[in-house]
């Protein structure tokens, strides 16, 4: 793998985790198009993602404190509340990911066909928002394990998590810009604790086709793009527009399909 390689890489893995395109989709695209198994790499992996991480916690950076604050003060608010339904979100990807881990990771195989279909599945799935009626009501609780339920099923590549997620969330009603920090607030942790077990596993740091240059492109690309893509995603779900990316996920998904 080269620097060019994970440049580009890096950058589809920034645009694409905050997009509702489906990062995981794109990247296998990605290894397809390049004709290598690059995005394979475990190291490759945990940089970019790590990178996204970071993103997020960069433009939530004030709301992530004062989350933090509140959750610690051990009292009853809105805050405490906020924080224990992203807790209650992460459980049903908790359980895709300790119990169904092995499973899940065969359909990273580069399966164009699959990744196709799914993608148009996520494009209808973004289609449907456009009929969505906002009640402008708060995320509940049972709202919140719904809305895991959703970012457990786009572990799947080609299905997006932030558009299934933030789309779960507005046809449930929530109001559009509390669904789009929820959203990528959910994911920080998630993505942290399945870095950190591959971190602790054994594997990470045994590749020896991976560079420090390589890693470090990868890692400023998909950081500064994941930037970009965060302040751009919650602008346009408070538009409450996404219909220009159903379109482009059934595009791509129907090329993968034809072409795959």
């Amino acid at each position: 793998m080269n620097w060019i390689e994970a440049l580009i890489l890096g950058i589809v893995q920034g645009l694409t985790e905050f997009l509702p395109v489906s990062s995981s989709g794109h990247l296998e695209i990605g290894k397809h198009l390049l004709g290598a198994d690059v995005t394979q790499s475990l190291e490759f992996t945990v940089v970019v993602h790590g990178a996204t991480v970071l993103s997020t916690v960069v433009i939530f950076w004030k709301d992530i404190i004062n989350l933090f604050k509140s959750f610690f003060t051990f009292k009853k608010n809105e805050e405490t509340s906020f924080v224990w339904k992203i807790i209650i979100s992460m459980i049903p990807v908790g359980i895709v990911g300790v119990l169904f881990k092995d499973e899940v990771e065969q359909f990273f195989d580069g399966n164009m066909h699959f990744v196709g279909a799914m993608l148009i599945f996520t494009s209808a799935l973004l289609a449907v928002t456009m009929l969505a009626k906002s009640k402008g009501k708060h995320i509940s609780y049972l709202d919140s394990f719904i809305i895991g339920i959703a970012q457990a099923v786009a572990v799947l590549p080609g299905i997006s998590r932030s558009g299934a997620t933030i789309a779960t969330g507005l046809l449930l009603g929530n109001k559009k810009e509390e669904v789009a920090k929820f959203s990528f607030l959910m994911v920080i942790i998630p993505i942290l604790g399945a870095n950190l077990k591959e971190l602790f596993s054994g594997e990470f740091g045994g590749s020896q086709d991976i560079s420090a240059l390589v890693l470090v492109v990868g890692f400023f690309a998909a950081f500064i793009s994941g930037l970009f893509a965060c302040r751009w995603m919650i602008n346009i779900v408070k538009r409450g527009n996404l219909y220009y990316f159903a379109l482009y996920c059934l595009v791509i998904g129907g090329i993968a399909l034809i072409f795959g």
